[in-house]
Parts: structure tokens; C-alpha cells; sequence
């Protein structure tokens, strides 16, 4: 699935990047990601959002450029699958 959300000009939700846009990873156990990551050295921001349709969190890749990982909530899977 690819989606496109646009954002303000004026945005400060890619801070500290400097790029105009972001990408999302969809990823299946968030917590372990995080460790895996922070074990290769993966500047990871401490700010967690929870929703009723899942958890996110936010890393820096090499380059600076932030970037979003969602871990789908389970109702919000089993909402997705075909019947």
C-alpha cells in the first residue's frame, strides 16, 4: 500500500530534518525494531504517539532525514485483511 499525505509548507512534523517529506514504515513488533536499532547505533527520538489504530516512532537515518515507524494496532490488521 503506498498513501500520500500532504502537509503545510510551514510544517515543523519532519523536524529536525531538513527534507521536505518523510517515509513511513509499516513494521510488525515496533519495541524490538527499536532495539535492533539502537543497537546498530540508530538515532532514535524518545517521543512515542499511542492511538487506537497503533504506535509510532520516529528515527534519523544517516542522511538526517527523520523517519516514521508504525506498528499497526491488531484490530487495525485484522480490519485490513480480505474476507
Amino acid at each position: 500500500m503506498t498513501v500520500w499525505s500532504m502537509f503545510p509548507r510551514n510544517t515543523k512534523y519532519f523536524d529536525p530534518s531538513g527534507s521536505p517529506f518523510m517515509i513511513n514504515y509499516r513494521v510488525d513488533d515496533l519495541d524490538a525494531l527499536l532495539d535492533a536499532l539502537k543497537t546498530e547505533g540508530v538515532k532514535i527520538d524518545p517521543y512515542r504517539e499511542d492511538y487506537d489504530y497503533g504506535r509510532f516512532a520516529w528515527i534519523m537515518d544517516p542522511e538526517g532525514n527523520r523517519t516514521e515507524l508504525w506498528e499497526p494496532a491488531e484490530e487495525a490488521i485484522v480490519s485490513n485483511r480480505r474476507i
